[in-house]
């Protein structure tokens, strides 16, 4: 059913999409669909927390792989741009839906998405905090700021890529983000 939604969310747009097309898309009666569903905004809510679920177990799997400090960093880098290239549908979907911030509200996906965003910015923070620790890094902000900042790097390089792919392609290599990231403009 999750599948059916969205290919039809992403297709024709959230607000085109009846719970009946999707139960008809589905093969299941539309009754069906109310017992797992209580509405169609449940339903996306439903979609929006599997697909980010599986999101943050992959990125959380990356962050945790065994290696350096820089090492994790480029694991998370490329699991998250994989992630966002792979799931191009559901991408689209939730940046078109989110910038409706009361439908997310409504949906009750702020806080829930909010929570799991944290709590990978906080294993990002202790991958600065262990580079930091080692004197792989200067300290030049806090743990918590620079995971903030590495990831919106990220996230910002991923929607010009998506905006306009040929204008402005998505580096291939991570260390071109950690040499954006990391060495700074500033000659020593």
């Amino acid at each position: 059913m999750l599948a059916v939604a969205l290919d039809l969310f992403a297709e024709k747009g959230y607000h085109n999409v009846s719970m009946h097309e999707v139960a008809e898309k589905s093969e299941f009666a539309v009754g069906t669909l109310y017992k797992f569903f209580q509405n169609k905004e449940d339903l996306y809510k439903a979609l929006v927390l599997e697909q980010c679920g599986r999101f943050e177990d992959e990125i959380v799997q990356a962050l945790e792989k065994q290696g350096d400090a820089i090492q994790r960093l480029r694991n998370y880098i490329r699991s998250k741009t994989e992630l966002f290239r792979s799931n191009l549908p559901f991408i689209r979907l939730f940046l078109a839906e989110s910038r409706g911030a009361s439908f997310n509200i409504q949906a009750g996906l702020d806080e829930e998405l909010r929570k799991r965003h944290d709590g990978i910015l906080e294993k990002l923070s202790a991958i600065f905090e262990s580079g930091i620790d080692n004197r792989q890094f200067r300290e030049i902000a806090s743990p918590y700021h620079l995971a903030v900042a590495l990831d919106s790097v990220v996230d910002s390089f991923s929607l010009l890529w998506l905006a306009a792919p040929d204008r402005h392609p998505f580096p291939a290599d991570p260390d071109t983000l950690l040499e954006i990231f990391l060495k700074g403009l500033i000659e020593p």
